[in-house]
């Protein structure tokens, strides 16, 4: 008999026959509360109306019109309604199916456009799980052992992650851009310095937010050098830090913006956008491929856009991520096993560290294996997954945010408890 790869291990134990909104239903009938949003991507909540709706008439008119060779009404609209939305100047856009395939194409063309070999990528950033996507990514080495030699011109810096290095913020940042400056004096040349890539929030690295000082100084550095900054919003984009952009929180522009995820609610799409002059530097016959801008994933994103807009789903992720933020801090005030909350928006962790302040993977697992207990399914992350992640949907109301904190508050005492009897 068949069978998936048994490294495909799930996260939870469900089988999901359906879902609505914010919640999964497994094949048994029970009712969980997805805080996993499929890693971020049912942005709208599973089958909202109007997206399936979108995609059930775009079935049934043309479910693929290869982009290179013809062009579809919902790439038309797209294009337009990613226009209202994207940083000023950002007028230019190719579209692929996957956020690594989005990232390699982000590469691809600051390579191309500056004739400079290397990339800088800061520590603890996740870009993906392809060959040059993979060599980006220093969130974790299971994402990038066993199959070296991996691409090369690939340079990493610092990330200001305060709590990890035990200092504040403004140190921590200080410290990164500081040691920026001394990695392009001796490693990396400006003069061969393609771009830096960074995520406005660190994903997989932990859910640890960027500062303003630092993406200041990247946009500073980047002028300055000439070489292109490079933000990867696969995650942070489409509303789910309370800002449409995770860079809005910031005031920097980059050049080159990755998105994906939670653009088509469900449906395979990415993208990059960038200037058209800078667009123009791709090089003959560098941008392609078979199903990106697939006519229905096209119009489940426009159907996306809509409903992100109309419901004002970005403002509900502010609020409710505040209301959200909130109760996990209460519930870390009587947990010494959390040593930090932190994300922005809908985009929230847990880390849980030791009694000397270690990470502690193991409590982190014993409390995401009790949420399901709870009805709440949750995520792991972090260099050693010690971090429990939060992404519900942005239609998550105050009664949703309520029920996730009350089974969480449960699956703590009960994963933390485990802990103490363990010590």
């Amino acid at each position: 008999m068949t069978a998936l790869s048994p490294h495909l291990r799930q996260a939870t134990p469900v089988v999901a026959a359906r879902g609505e909104g914010v919640h999964l239903y497994g094949e048994d009938g029970r009712r969980y509360l997805d805080f996993t949003a499929g890693i971020g991507v049912t942005s709208t909540g599973h089958c909202h109306p109007k997206v399936v709706a979108a995609a059930q008439e775009q079935v049934g008119t043309l479910i693929h019109g290869q982009y290179t060779t013809v062009l579809h009404q919902p790439l038309r609209q797209l294009v337009g309604k990613l226009g209202e939305v994207l940083p000023a100047g950002l007028d230019s856009l190719f579209f692929t199916n996957s956020g690594s395939e989005a990232v390699e194409a982000a590469l691809r063309l600051a390579r191309q456009a500056t004739g400079r070999p290397n990339v800088l990528v800061c520590h603890g950033g996740f870009h993906g799980r392809t060959v040059a996507a993979a060599s980006m990514t220093t969130s974790g080495t299971r994402f990038r052992s066993g199959f070296s030699p991996l691409m090369s011109g690939v340079v990493v810096t610092p990330f200001p992650t305060a709590y990890r290095y035990g200092w504040d913020e403004d140190t921590a940042t200080r410290f990164a851009l500081k040691e920026l400056d001394y990695t392009l004096q001796t490693i990396s040349s400006p003069t061969d310095t393609a771009a830096v890539i960074v995520e406005p929030v660190l994903g997989e690295g932990g859910y640890v937010p960027a500062t303003r000082a630092f993406l200041e100084g990247l946009r500073e550095r980047a002028d300055r050098h000439g070489f292109l900054l490079i933000l990867d919003e696969v995650q942070t984009g489409v509303g789910r830090t309370g800002r449409f952009w995770g860079h809005d929180h910031f005031g920097v522009t980059p050049d080159l913006l990755v998105t994906a995820k939670g653009l088509a609610s469900g449906f395979p799409l990415s993208g990059i956008a960038a200037s058209e002059e800078l667009m123009t530097k791709a090089w003959p016959g560098s941008q392609g491929g078979t199903y990106g801008a697939n006519a229905v994933a096209c119009a489940a994103a426009c159907a996306t856009l809509d409903v992100v807009r109309d419901e004002k789903l970005v403002e509900n992720a502010e609020a409710m991520g505040k209301r959200l933020r909130t109760g996990l801090e209460a519930v870390a005030e009587r947990t010494p096993a959390i040593g930090d909350v932190r994300g922005l928006g809908l985009m929230l962790a847990s880390e849980f560290v030791t009694e000397d302040g270690r990470p502690d993977p193991d409590t982190a697992a014993r409390v995401q294996r009790a949420a399901v207990d709870e009805g709440l399914l949750l995520l792991l992350c972090g260099a050693w997954n010690q971090v429990v992640r939060m992404i519900p949907a942005l239609v998550i109301d105050e009664s949703g945010v309520d029920e996730g904190l009350r089974a969480w508050a449960a699956a703590v005492e009960a994963g933390t408890s485990g802990a103490t009897a363990a010590r």
